[in-house]
């Protein structure tokens, strides 16, 4: 009888060591199946609750500074706590064991004054309770807490298999930190390259308007200077000095250019109060002979109308749209201005007398790099309209498009009214 307690003995040993195998193996198993790091704690304090025969199973992470855990995972508990519960290195049964890197087993813990009571987590219903330490590389990584409902006693088996699960999820938890933070940090140099190309392309085509308006007065200086007569009312030194006041401006936007590579990108827009119909009658007539092919329609409201915004960059979104109407309007189609006070906004708006873009396609004109075809129009390079919204954006306004009540659409530009 003695040899078959023994045998007995030893088959229920193995039996549980095979229990144990396929526990870690189904663990390991999860690290490369999970979704998420998520869903990879919840799942292993779940597992390890019933391979435990616990009542509740806690994890908490150690910060980079090893000197706070926080918890990361838990069931049994409230798990709307989970990232907000924290303890210090040595405080608490949990901190004890993250700074002596020990476990520590205690049968009931309502009479072990180690214990740290966290209010509005902790339960007094729980009694006994383990905790061993994740270690790696020689660095505590967090510690892994089981807990029972009434007095209990850990057997050294049972220590040294939370310890086996500790050591097995330290891994797993480190590499897993470590693959998320490069990820992270990829992610983040990746956004900041792709803002910067952005940037650099918003900044750029503003070189665009200048440039074609600089081209406008070289070439009647050319005509004037190969024996044509000037236009009425005209002054080639006028001429002359509108087109140094545009190379001036490609001088700024040179320097925006710079700010932009060096990272500043469009934070340094105000939003001051400025008044809108100067600003538009300004634009225009900068732009009279860049549009006149076009009969200009633009009836100057007799009051100021007060914007919030910074009026440089609102001038050069203004100058983009009316660039777009002397590139791929019709030379007969006319372009109108108007400026209203509409609920809260200031409001511009800018049309021809074409078939304007289709509704459908509304949105995706202020995509970068999209340019729509048909109906006798192209829109440019496809940086154009982008650059507008990032501009109006950037000052806490907007550019969209809306029928304009014959047929065709209209852009839109709108600051908050001051």
């Amino acid at each position: 009888m003695r040899h078959d307690r023994t045998v007995t003995t030893d088959q229920s040993s193995t039996g549980g060591r095979l229990r144990e195998l396929a526990f870690l193996h189904e663990i390991a198993q999860l690290a490369t199946q999970a979704r998420d790091w998520d869903e990879l704690m919840r799942t292993i304090v779940d597992r390890t609750t019933v391979a435990m025969d616990v009542a509740v199973c806690s994890f908490y992470l150690a910060e980079r500074e090893r000197t706070r855990l926080t918890l990361a995972a838990t069931n049994g508990l409230d798990r709307s706590q989970v990232g907000k519960v924290s303890l210090a290195f040595g405080e608490g049964i949990t901190g004890r064991v993250a700074a002596t890197r020990k476990p520590i087993a205690v049968e009931d813990v309502t009479v072990d004054e180690r214990f740290a009571w966290v209010r509005g987590f902790d339960i007094e219903a729980l009694a006994g309770m383990l905790s061993v330490p994740l270690v790696w590389h020689g660095e505590v990584v967090g510690v892994l807490n089981v807990q029972t409902r009434d007095r209990r006693h850990f057997e050294p088996d049972e220590i040294d298999f939370l310890q086996t699960i500790a050591a097995l999820l330290a891994g797993i938890v480190e590499k897993g930190r470590l693959t998320a933070e490069v990820e992270a940090r990829l992610a983040q140099l990746t956004a900041l390259d792709a803002a910067r190309s952005e940037l650099l392309s918003v900044v750029t085509h503003e070189l665009r308007t200048p440039l074609s308006i600089v081209r406008v007065y070289v070439d009647l200086l050319a005509e004037v200077a190969g024996g044509e007569a000037l236009p009425d009312g005209a002054s080639a030194d006028a001429w002359r000095s509108a087109a140094l006041d545009q190379l001036g401006r490609l001088d700024r936007l040179v320097d925006s250019i710079l700010a932009s590579a060096r990272g500043e990108g469009l934070t340094g827009l105000s939003r001051t109060p400025f008044d809108a119909v100067t600003a538009v009658d300004e634009t225009v007539e900068t732009l009279r002979l860049l549009l006149r092919p076009h009969p200009i329609r633009w009836s100057r409201p007799d009051g100021p109308q007060g914007a919030i915004g910074d009026e440089t960059r609102f001038r050069q979104v203004l100058e983009q749209l009316l660039e777009n109407e002397s590139k791929y309007a019709a030379s007969a189609d006319g372009v109108s201005i108007g400026v209203w006070h509409l609920e809260d906004e200031i409001q511009v708006y800018v049309t021809d007398d074409g078939p304007g873009v289709p509704v459908e396609d509304w949105e995706s004109v202020f995509e970068p790099f999209v340019r729509i075809e048909g109906r006798g129009r192209s829109r440019g390079s496809g940086i154009g309209l982008f650059a507008a919204r990032r501009l109006m954006s950037a000052m806490g306004g907007r550019v969209f498009l809306e029928a304009n009540g014959y047929g065709g659409s209209r852009f839109v530009v709108a600051l908050p009214a001051d």
